[in-house]
C-alpha cells in the first residue's frame, strides 16, 4: 500500500471525493446533534422557541433529582441481573459448536438468525400479554405448575401482602412486581446476537485441541472452564459493553409494558425514559440535554470498569 505524505497530498485530492458523503453524512446526523445536546444543555429550553441561559443549573438540578436517582437504581439492577443473563447464551453457543453433525450446526445457527427479522416492537407487545394478570401465559404457568400456591405460602409467612390467595398478580401494575417483571423479561435470556459472537469466537479453536483433551481424558466441564472460555473471554468482554451501552440507553421495552409513566409509582422508570419524557411530555428538553450527558459519563465511567477489570491473555 502506498503511503500518501502531506506534500503529495495535493496530487491526490480527487479520491478524498470519495470519503466527503460519509464524512458530511456523519457530521450532520451524529456530531451536529452531539453538539447540539451538549449547547442546550446550558440552556432553560423548551424544545423550540424557548431559551434561557442558565449554565450549571440543569446540571444540579440531575444530581439532586429524586427520580433520575431511583431511575438509576433500577438501571443498575438490571445491569447486574443481565451479567447473569449471558450466561444462557455462552451455554447456548457452547452446545452448538460441540455438535457432532456440522449439519445440525448450521440449521441451530439459522434458526437463531430468524427470530432477528421479526420486529421488536412485536416481542414486547408478546411479552405485554405475557404478563397480562387475567389471560397471560406467566400466570397460567404458576397456576399449573403449583408455584402460584408457593408463592401465597411465601407472602402470608413474609407478609409481603403481593401474592394473594385467589388473586391473580398484576405483574405490569403492581409496584413491587415491575423491577421483578424487567428482570423475567426475555426468558429463558439466549440472545440471538451473543450466541452468534460467541459461536464466532469458538469457531478459532481448532479440532487438534478438542482431539488432545480427548486423549488426555479432560472432561466437558474442564474443557468448557480451561480451553472454550478462556478463549472466548474477548467476546464476553464485547458483548457486556455492548449489555451496559443498551440498557442505560434503552428504555424502548420500559415504554411499551409500562408507559411514560415507569408504571406504578414510577418503579420501572428508567434514565432514558425519564430523559424521554422530560423532552417530550414535560416539554424540557434542555434539561432533557443534560440528563442525556450525564447518562453518556455513566456509561463512559462503566466502560472505563469494564476495560480494567475485564481482562483477555493474549
Amino acid at each position: 500500500m502506498k503511503k500518501i505524505n502531506l506534500k503529495n497530498i495535493r496530487g491526490y485530492w480527487h479520491l478524498y471525493l470519495f470519503v466527503l458523503p460519509s464524512l458530511v453524512f456523519l457530521l450532520t446526523f451524529s456530531y451536529f446533534p452531539t453538539w447540539s445536546a451538549i449547547y442546550h444543555s446550558f440552556f432553560n429550553w423548551n424544545g423550540g422557541d424557548i431559551k434561557v441561559f442558565v449554565g450549571f443549573d440543569n446540571y444540579a438540578r440531575a444530581f439532586s433529582d429524586p427520580v433520575l436517582g431511583r431511575s438509576f437504581i433500577v438501571i443498575f439492577i438490571l445491569i447486574f441481573s443481565n451479567l447473569f443473563k449471558m450466561i444462557p447464551s455462552i451455554i447456548t453457543a457452547v452446545v452448538i459448536h460441540r455438535l457432532r453433525s456440522q449439519s445440525w450446526a448450521y440449521i441451530y445457527r439459522v434458526l437463531f438468525v430468524i427470530p432477528m427479522i421479526i420486529p421488536g416492537i412485536v416481542w414486547l407487545l408478546i411479552w405485554k400479554y405475557f404478563f397480562d394478570p387475567t389471560f397471560g401465559i406467566l400466570n397460567k404457568i404458576l397456576q399449573v405448575t403449583g408455584m402460584m400456591h408457593v408463592l401465597n405460602l411465601i407472602d402470608s409467612a413474609l407478609g409481603w401482602n403481593i401474592f394473594i390467595e385467589g388473586v391473580n398478580p398484576a405483574w405490569l401494575s403492581q409496584k413491587e412486581l415491575i423491577v421483578p417483571s424487567l428482570i423475567i423479561w426475555g426468558f429463558p435470556w439466549i440472545g440471538v446476537v451473543g450466541v452468534l459472537i460467541y459461536l464466532a469466537g469458538l469457531s478459532n479453536i481448532g479440532k487438534d485441541v478438542y482431539d488432545a483433551c480427548d486423549i488426555d481424558g479432560v472432561g466437558w466441564f474442564r474443557k468448557f472452564t480451561k480451553i472454550e472460555l478462556p478463549l472466548i473471554l474477548t467476546q464476553i468482554r464485547l458483548n457486556l459493553v455492548l449489555m451496559i451501552i443498551s440498557t442505560m440507553q434503552g428504555y424502548g421495552l420500559v415504554l411499551v409494558l409500562l408507559g411514560d409513566t415507569g408504571g406504578s409509582g414510577g418503579a420501572g422508570m428508567v434514565p432514558g425514559l425519564y430523559m424521554f419524557r422530560k423532552a417530550f411530555i414535560d416539554q424540557e428538553a434542555g434539561y432533557a440535554c443534560a440528563l442525556g450527558l450525564v447518562i453518556f459519563f455513566v456509561i463512559l465511567i462503566l466502560t472505563v470498569l469494564n476495560d480494567k477489570f475485564v481482562r483477555t491473555d493474549k
